[in-house]
């Protein structure tokens, strides 16, 4: 069954996307120069200055850089200060035990929310060792129960690896390897919205036979767009909103931490 949240059907839902944000055990360890851990917590206070009713967090991948439990719990404690209820997904960085650890006696890894007028399903594309991502057919079955048990709702449906090209060259190889999988489950079921996803570090708005598709800023290092190898943007780490009305309407925004002086270091700590 799904966790159902307090939203009544008739009311909208905000939600707040928190990607990628690569938190070590330690808190002054940087990702090609940048403190992982600072970064997450300025957007964190733009979350709290700009959202002051936030109904549900989603977390989809690379919580941690080193797999550690000191790390997954940092990240539980600094985004409890948001006081919304939140879902978590691996990435290709996580350790899915340890996080699983740090995850106890909660329902931060429930797949499956009822919200409002909508359901949310978490899909876990991540795959022990490898970088690129892969739905197991246990994931599909998942996705496609979610889906017909819930004829009336409308969906958004969130995983941690692109589903389709997003124009960086670089990252073509290392996105989600069976997405033809993943649209023969979606095209099925009318009622799909949008699809959300973390791991390409930067904002994707586009869409696909009137479904949303739709990425988000890390909360730390970003992603040059359109870029043909590795290249690190300047711009500022940042979080999505997703604003679920009954009707089945979303609206969505980026918003970007402001005053953020970042300078790129490729010789440190690699992603």
């Amino acid at each position: 069954m799904p966790s159902v949240s307090n939203v009544k059907p008739d009311a909208s839902a905000l939600l707040v996307h928190l990607s990628d944000s690569h938190l070590f055990a330690e808190a002054d360890t940087t990702l090609l120069g940048m403190n992982t851990r600072e970064s997450l917590q300025r957007v964190i206070e733009l979350v709290r200055e700009q959202q002051p009713q936030v109904d549900l967090v989603l977390a989809t991948g690379d919580l941690s850089q080193d797999g550690t439990l000191e790390s997954y719990q940092q990240f539980r404690d600094m985004t409890r200060r948001i006081g919304a209820p939140a879902r978590w997904i691996p990435g290709n960085h996580d350790e899915p035990q340890v996080m699983a650890r740090a995850a106890v006696n909660s329902d931060l890894l429930e797949p499956v929310v009822d919200i409002g007028n909508w359901r949310i399903t978490l899909l876990d594309s991540a795959v022990p060792g490898s970088v690129p991502g892969y739905l197991q057919d246990q994931q599909l079955q998942l996705l496609a129960q979610a889906l017909s048990e819930a004829p009336s709702r409308h969906h958004l449906v969130c995983f941690h690896h692109h589903p389709v090209s997003i124009g960086c060259a670089w990252m073509e190889p290392i996105g989600l390897r069976n997405p033809e999988a993943l649209f023969a489950v979606l095209d099925r079921f009318p009622q799909v919205r949008a699809l959300l996803w973390g791991h390409v570090h930067q904002e994707i708005d586009s869409e696909r036979n009137g479904v949303r598709l739709l990425a988000s800023p890390s909360t730390c290092i970003q992603f040059a767009p359109d870029s043909e190898d590795f290249q690190v943007s300047e711009q500022a780490p940042g979080y999505r909103w997703l604003r679920l009305h009954a009707d089945g309407r979303l609206e969505t925004g980026v918003e970007r931490v402001e005053g953020f002086a970042f300078t790129v270091d490729y010789g440190s700590n690699g992603y």
